[in-house]
Formats: structure tokens, C-alpha cells, sequence
């Protein structure tokens, strides 16, 4: 059971979740991604009438929903089981030294808890990045036709043109927020 609890090198994991994609397009002509959810969830819930969300969600995604359901579950699994006394799972050394001296100081849980919680939202740094931030996300995802897992994993295995576009969007986002927006909101 030790094995499980240790993080796994790149070279396992990597290449386990690179077979997930064509293992799910040959045996289910299915495709990796996790954003489609959100529709799906707003498809089995959402009133009727709305074009966007009018289809058979049940056929297109219930596999889907119940990936995710299994990742969360799996998250929760993992923190609440295989955490170990010595708490690996959290937020690496580097990033805490990064985020420290940036004035972050709350690191008590898997994010950190001066951004990322109820409390934060009472402050501009919180609604930056838990409002804002989740909206630009999800906005992104939707108008780029599928998120960072979507169109990194699958899009990149099956040598999507936009895929490849959108992922260089990602990170070119990721390091201006890292380098330029969260240094001006802390």
C-alpha cells in the first residue's frame, strides 16, 4: 500500500494518462476532456428552451459526469487516506517560497488559504482570482471549444491545430497571471 501513497515519477504517470486517450476514442469514440461537464451539469438542470443546452445530455454525458465524480472521489481518497504523517500532498516548497514572499501566508490546506477561500472573497486579491479568475476560465474553456486536460491530452494526441494554439494560450496566460497580475494584486 506504500507504493500507492508515494508520488509516482513522470515517467509512470505520464505515459498512464497518455493511454487513457486512445483506450477511450478505440473502445467508446469517446474524448478526454473535463470542461464539457459544466454543460452537461447546466443540461440536466437548466430549464428548458435554451438551444445551447437542448440535446441528450444522458447519451453525450453521463460517462463524463461520472469521470469526474470518480476524480473527486479519488481526491478525497487520496488526501483523506494516503496523505501520510508527513503531508505530501500540498503545495510544493518552491511555490510556498514564491508565494511568501509575495505575502502569502496560509498554507494550511491544498491551496493557499489567503486567496483561495469564503474569507478571501471579502478581499480584492480573493475576488481576483476565485471570481474573476473562475470566470475566466470557464469563459476560456468554453469559447476555446474545450479545456487545458481537453485540448492539451486529446487535442495535442490527435494533432489538433487549435489544440495546440489554445494550449500555447494557456500557458502564455499562466506565466503573465504568475509573473504580472498576481505580483500587482498581492
Amino acid at each position: 500500500m506504500n507504493w500507492l501513497a508515494q508520488p509516482w515519477p513522470w515517467y509512470v504517470a505520464g505515459p498512464l494518462i497518455g493511454l487513457i486517450v486512445p483506450a477511450l476514442l478505440l473502445l467508446g469514440g469517446k474524448t478526454f476532456g473535463v470542461s464539457a461537464n459544466l454543460r452537461h451539469m447546466c443540461a440536466a438542470t437548466a430549464p428548458a428552451g435554451l438551444e445551447f443546452l437542448d440535446y441528450d445530455w444522458k447519451r453525450a454525458g453521463v460517462w463524463n459526469l461520472t469521470f469526474v465524480v470518480g476524480v473527486a472521489l479519488g481526491g478525497w481518497l487520496t488526501v483523506t487516506y494516503l496523505n501520510g504523517p508527513t503531508g505530501l500532498i500540498g503545495i510544493s516548497a518552491a511555490t510556498v517560497a514564491d508565494l511568501r514572499a509575495l505575502g502569502i501566508t496560509d498554507f494550511t490546506g491544498l491551496v493557499p488559504r489567503d486567496l483561495i477561500s469564503f474569507s478571501a472573497l471579502g478581499t480584492l486579491p480573493g475576488i481576483v482570482a476565485v471570481v474573476v479568475g473562475g470566470f475566466l476560465v470557464g469563459f476560456g474553456a468554453r469559447y476555446a471549444g474545450g479545456c487545458t486536460s481537453g485540448h492539451a491530452i486529446s487535442g495535442l494526441a490527435a494533432l489538433e491545430a487549435a489544440s495546440l494554439i489554445a494550449v500555447v494560450g494557456f500557458f502564455i496566460g499562466g506565466l503573465f497571471v504568475t509573473h504580472v497580475l498576481l505580483p500587482l494584486i498581492l
